[in-house]
């Protein structure tokens, strides 16, 4: 950094040509939620395959009232990736039987994501005050302010977290204390490691919306970039890496290619069989979510499992 000055964050034509000019190729996994790839997400949400949804839900149907009267207090909840806000429901409800009204602040990246969110609570809940950001997390928790309520509740659902490699976890994990006081609670839902053909079989669905979702991310490249991907020529992959305990998604070339990126203003060659790597998705176990708590300023309050050991809701309170 010179003279004090933050550097400008890349834009997506710069991330495109870092990705893919890296050894091996990858691309941001932030890309793949534009309009039509969250459409995409919140369906495969209700896929049969797809049983972290199922999962959460069911923990947040049964826990709810705990998990808020455990936070205490007079509250704000503050959600990351807050979609649609389907299950966030269930804790908004239990919310307002502790308290008169609430002000609710979602953020995500996806404008319509948002824009549904806002009409919905509005319409649904006269009681709450919707305050959304369509923004990235680290750029929305920088916004907050602390609007004189005793606690602040951030939830971060959908193992969102697994997404970021562990260093980024960490860094997320800490812009969340930063923008708590002590005493503040976060919601963390975790995808649990287990056998490998539930995990394998949750990204790569019988009707193949996974698929569509992971190729959305080239079609986006084509219209926002003048990029020239034959959608035809690729496929997506996904498979369990046992060793670093994550579910990979990949898009795999199916031809000897190279494709020009106009905004770029450079081609990219691609062999056949070669990747490019769009998303983990990290499988903790309870000790690497203890740890990462403490790492970041948090200890864990109190957990939840759903009946089947397949997620875990974690209450993890800011020290």
């Amino acid at each position: 950094m010179q003279g004090g000055r933050k550097p400008a964050a890349m834009s997506f034509a710069d991330e495109v040509k870092a990705g893919l000019t890296a050894r091996p190729k990858t691309l941001p996994t932030k890309y793949l939620y534009d309009d039509l790839g969250s459409a995409l997400f919140e369906v495969i949400c209700r896929l049969p395959e797809y049983y972290l949804t199922r999962a959460e839900a069911a923990i947040l149907q049964s826990h709810a009232q705990e998990i808020i009267d455990a936070v205490g207090g007079t509250m704000e909840i503050v959600e990351l990736g807050s979609g649609t806000a389907v299950k966030t429901r269930l804790l908004l409800d239990a919310a307002l039987r502790r308290q008169p009204t609430l002000r609710y602040r979602p953020i995500d990246i996806s404008a319509s994501a948002v824009e549904e969110t806002v009409a919905a609570l509005n319409h649904e809940y006269p009681n709450i005050t919707v305050d959304a950001l369509t923004t990235d997390y680290f750029d929305g928790l920088t916004k907050l302010s602390p609007n004189g309520v005793a606690r602040r509740l951030v939830l971060f659902l959908g193992s969102n977290i697994g997404n970021f490699e562990p260093p980024e976890a960490r860094k997320t994990m800490l812009a969340v204390r930063h923008a708590l006081r002590p005493g503040d609670t976060l919601l963390v839902g975790v995808d649990l490691r287990k056998d490998r053909e539930i995990v394998e079989r949750a990204y790569n669905d019988t009707l193949g919306v996974t698929a569509a979702f992971n190729k959305n991310l080239l079609l986006r490249i084509n219209r926002e970039l003048g990029g020239h991907f034959d959608l035809a020529a690729w496929s997506h992959r996904a498979w369990f890496n046992d060793a670093e305990s994550r579910v990979e998604m990949h898009l795999t070339s199916d031809r000897k290619q190279e494709i020009a990126i106009d905004a770029v203003g450079e081609s990219f060659a691609f062999e056949k069989g070669e990747t490019i790597h769009t998303e983990s998705s990290y499988k903790y176990v309870p000790q690497q979510i203890e740890r990462l708590a403490r790492d970041t300023g948090f200890e864990v309050s109190r957990s939840w499992n759903d009946s089947a050991d397949n997620f875990s809701s974690n209450l993890l309170r800011a020290v």
